[in-house]
């Protein structure tokens, strides 16, 4: 099961190349399981331009799977925590949602297929966090 971010999906739905738009295509085509997060849904819905995008937008993620964090003050602990402990190693994230994007994969279980170098600086210090490269 994969968990694609907000930097594929916008890259994939603006049409442009990249190595891991082309590895959401060879998923798309091989019809492997693979969803979004909430935050991915958010962020793709805030970058809309006008009305009609938005509209084009909402019905493309609708379609999509969508994977939830717990609703409880103890997933936003563990958020901060993790920021905690990067900023100990000297790792700061630049975005909030980034690190529950990276706590929504690992409450599912879920390889992240992401075009965003923090999430490389991530993965190094976050045991279980598995960042995918290629499909099988």
């Amino acid at each position: 099961m994969i968990l694609v971010d907000t930097s594929v999906i916008i890259k994939f739905l603006k049409g442009q190349e990249s190595k891991k738009v082309i590895l959401l295509q060879e998923i798309l085509e091989q019809n492997w399981p693979y969803g979004i997060s909430a935050f991915t849904y958010l962020e793709v819905l805030q970058g809309a331009r006008d009305e009609t995008e938005w509209i084009t937008l909402h019905d493309y993620l609708s379609t999509q799977t969508i994977y939830y964090l717990e609703s409880s003050v103890g997933i936003y602990e563990k958020g901060a925590r993790l920021f905690f402990d990067l900023r100990g190693k000297g790792i700061i994230p630049r975005s909030t949602v980034d690190l529950l994007i990276v706590l929504t994969a690992l409450e599912h279980g879920l390889a992240l297929l992401h075009d965003d170098r923090d999430f490389d600086m991530i993965a190094g210090h976050v045991p279980g966090l598995r960042i995918l490269e290629q499909v099988q």
